[in-house]
């Protein structure tokens, strides 16, 4: 049975009991699910997707365009649909998904995620370091507004991210420590013929 540390960094918020070899990164927006789930794919030569990304590339146009264009009720439908399809794919093959910030609030996804054996990592922050990273001026987050909104809907959230299970601490630790922590934490193996 993996150890999983319980230190101020990272909290186990079920049991582990095998290694996984399905993981849903979740967590609010700037948690760092996209750069964490391709470092981690990388170094375990594991297959990478991204929720938002399926979305973007089904409906050939952004994440913002579609809350504009259809609003946050069709991109909500939207986004269970296409998780059912990842989460539908063979459950025996290793895969790294991460989740928009809202995807793991629905408890039917939640539910979802379970029944296909995804092991949930909630990427925890401040809700200000959270609101900072989310500044990229090439990136639009159709829900960051200011920060008073930002942190009422973190707040709205954290109660569904934390049925996850395990909890990390983003805050001032490098991406590729962080992806050492988990493979180590977790006795993640890469694929056949990835340098361990």
């Amino acid at each position: 049975m993996p150890q999983v540390t319980e230190s101020a960094s990272s909290q186990a918020c079920s049991d582990v009991t095998t290694s996984p070899s399905r993981l849903a990164l979740i967590g609010f927006m700037g948690a760092g699910k996209t750069t964490l789930g391709r470092a981690l794919a990388q170094r375990l030569g594991w297959p990478f997707q991204d929720l938002d990304d399926l979305i973007v590339q089904r409906e050939d146009r952004s994440v913002e365009h579609i809350f504009q264009e259809s609003g946050e009720p069709y991109f909500r439908q939207l986004e269970s649909r296409v998780l059912r399809e990842v989460t539908a794919q063979d459950s025996a093959s290793r895969l790294i998904l991460a989740l928009g910030g809202g995807a793991f609030v629905n408890t039917e996804n939640q539910a979802r995620l379970r029944e296909a054996n995804f092991f949930t990592i909630f990427l925890d922050a401040s809700p200000e370091e959270l609101f900072e990273r989310c500044q990229e001026p090439r990136v639009v987050r159709p829900l960051r507004q200011d920060l008073g909104q930002f942190n009422q809907l973190y707040e709205q959230r954290r109660p569904e991210y934390l049925k996850c299970s395990l909890r990390i601490q983003t805050g001032a630790t490098e991406i590729a420590a962080l992806a050492e922590n988990i493979i180590r934490d977790l006795k993640l193996l890469g694929s056949p013929g990835v340098s361990e």
